[in-house]
């Protein structure tokens, strides 16, 4: 019998334990959520990359994608800077702000074959909202193809000032 009771205690034990680590994600992912008002997001963005023994430059699309994430609440985006790889700015796409409504999206491309950017350059997107709101997702998408062979990737958008 002590047997058996050992075993249900063991049992119990590794139960709670799983328990546990089940809450304590749930509880940290729900911690991870940061409702804001605004940010500032700097994301790398490539016009080309090398490739081969020689660094060949392989030409790329970028296209800068802003995904307001919210289902309820609008955003609006301040300005969206374009910067070379030596940080001069290039363009500012906006002559004034523009509303994405809840869910919506925008893009910013880069055609292939436009390296005035070079392989270093980057977005800034400033955003703000009236109320807290989910961060929108703000990435770059490269994608390019030669003699059959293509590659594609993103890159995350970092928040650099929360404002």
């Amino acid at each position: 019998m002590k047997k058996k009771r050992k075993v249900q205690y063991l049992f119990c034990f590794f139960l709670a334990m799983m328990l546990a680590g089940i809450l304590t994600t749930a509880v940290r992912a729900a911690e991870d959520i940061k409702l804001t008002t605004g940010q500032t997001v700097y994301v790398p963005i490539y016009s080309h990359i090398y490739s081969g023994t020689k660094s060949r430059p392989f030409d790329l699309t970028a296209t800068l994608s802003v995904r307001n994430t919210g289902r309820k609440n609008s955003i609006t985006i301040t300005s969206v800077a374009y910067y070379d790889t030596d940080g001069n700015l290039i363009k500012e796409y906006l002559d004034a702000p523009i509303k994405l409504k809840a869910l919506a999206s925008t893009r910013y491309i880069i055609p292939e074959g436009d390296k005035t950017g070079g392989s270093g350059a980057n977005f800034i997107v400033k955003w703000k909202s009236t109320v807290a709101v989910n961060p929108p997702i703000i990435e770059g998408v490269m994608i390019g193809t030669k003699s059959g062979q293509g590659i594609s990737f993103i890159s995350d958008g970092r928040v650099i000032k929360d404002d």
